[in-house]
């Protein structure tokens, strides 16, 4: 059967990869086709119709700016979706441009899926209308979802979250300590990770806040963990520090504390067990931060904060108090929005979690909470694989 796979960024590339690899384990004769990376062209065999680089676009701005690619991209997945005829289509992720080509192909007749579903819980609702006519299956990774688009009239599976199986399997692979700092020439000092997104547009915000930061701590090594495809004078002209690319999860296992820009990568440090502090600026302005809190419809940002205390009235009213004192989300992680995200506000988020005491002992706790949240029996990406199988084989 035909399957055409659609991911626009870095963790959707490497969400899917799992999934195309157990598709081809279940049918073996699978012909695919994608949008995305290298960890999908390494799964499927083939090179992508799309590559990351040309659809990684984040925000109104970026998106305007690039607008003659996002038209292009759109038009050479359609006519692609026309010519392949896949059995399913399945979007992974990238809502804004994969509702569109869900929406295309289920025009065609063919089957769709949505792995990864869209965040409407926390901002534009209004998609759930599109998405009730167009995604026969959608698959989720966040185990409050299944309740949350239930009561609004869709049918979600919750197939358990990738990044458990992804860092549990690097955890085990871990090299020894003193044999990977030599690698990449470091000492013996604690190590700060800064972990600013894979994204030029949020990188660009938040690592030079985080760089200012871990400035305050020459005690430390500061070591940047950078994003796939982003070449090393881009990160050169935001930070002096060191740079390890392709290594993340490793960075992350030996650090001693994080930054993290809010996304997958703060799920992943939690799994991980490397207490952090989440950031994220996009505008400074106050009053851009006070929108913000009006837009969102969730207590926290964070993925580690939604998981262990998902959507509860109660909770978002006490956060919201605390936030209108301090500018601090206080979840198991604390998050530094907006004009909350500032060297000083951030790092006194962080000093309390670079030695044993109360903060740190609290997250570590917390993490241990989040892991049990997630748990399912099977790995995510071999349930996810039976579904798009199983939504294949009724197409027949």
């Amino acid at each position: 059967m035909k399957y055409f796979f659609s991911a626009g960024e870095a963790s959707g590339d490497i969400h899917a990869a799992g999934v195309i690899k157990c598709l081809r384990e279940l049918d073996p004769e699978a012909k695919i086709l994608f949008l995305g990376g290298e960890a999908m062209q390494k799964a499927a065999g083939t090179r992508p119709l799309i590559s990351l680089d040309r659809m990684a676009f984040m925000g109104f701005v970026d998106v305007a700016r690039h607008m003659p690619d996002v038209v292009g991209n759109i038009r050479i997945t359609r006519s692609a979706l026309r010519v392949f005829k896949p059995d399913v289509f399945v979007a992974v992720d990238y809502p804004g441009f994969n509702l569109k080509m869900l929406s295309y192909a289920a025009s065609l007749g063919v089957k769709t899926a949505w792995y990864i579903a869209p965040k409407l819980w926390a901002w534009k609702e209004y998609r759930l209308r599109s998405m009730r006519k167009v995604v026969d299956r959608t698959l989720s990774i966040l185990p409050f979802e299944e309740q949350w688009f239930g009561e609004r009239g869709l049918k979600v599976d919750y197939v358990g979250n990738p990044s458990v199986e992804e860092v549990e399997a690097a955890l085990a692979a871990l090299p020894d300590r003193k044999k990977w700092l030599a690698r990449y020439g470091l000492d013996s000092r604690p190590i700060l990770a800064l972990i600013p997104g894979s994204r030029r547009g949020e990188i660009k915000d938040n690592l030079p806040v985080m760089t200012e930061v871990a400035r305050r701590h020459p005690e430390m090594q500061i070591v940047v963990g950078g994003a796939p495809g982003l070449d090393k004078d881009f990160y050169r002209d935001l930070t002096p520090f060191k740079l390890i690319s392709g290594d993340t999860l490793t960075l992350m296992a030996m650090a001693e504390a994080a930054l993290v820009t809010s996304g997958t990568a703060s799920l992943e440090c939690a799994l991980a067990g490397t207490p952090q502090v989440v950031c994220y600026k996009s505008v400074g302005w106050s009053a851009a931060h006070a929108v913000f809190e009006r837009i969102l419809k969730i207590p926290f940002v964070s993925l580690p904060n939604l998981i262990t205390n998902p959507t509860d009235e109660l909770t978002r009213h006490r956060v919201n108090e605390e936030s209108a004192r301090s500018g601090v989300r206080m979840g198991i992680v604390p998050e530094m929005l907006m004009h909350h995200c500032n060297p000083d506000e951030v790092d006194n988020q962080l000093v309390p979690l670079l030695h044993p005491g109360p903060a740190r002992e609290a997250q570590l706790t917390g993490y241990a909470l989040l892991r049990s949240r997630l748990a399912t029996a099977d790995p995510a990406a071999r349930r996810a694989a039976q579904a798009i199988y199983d939504l294949a084989k009724s197409r027949k």
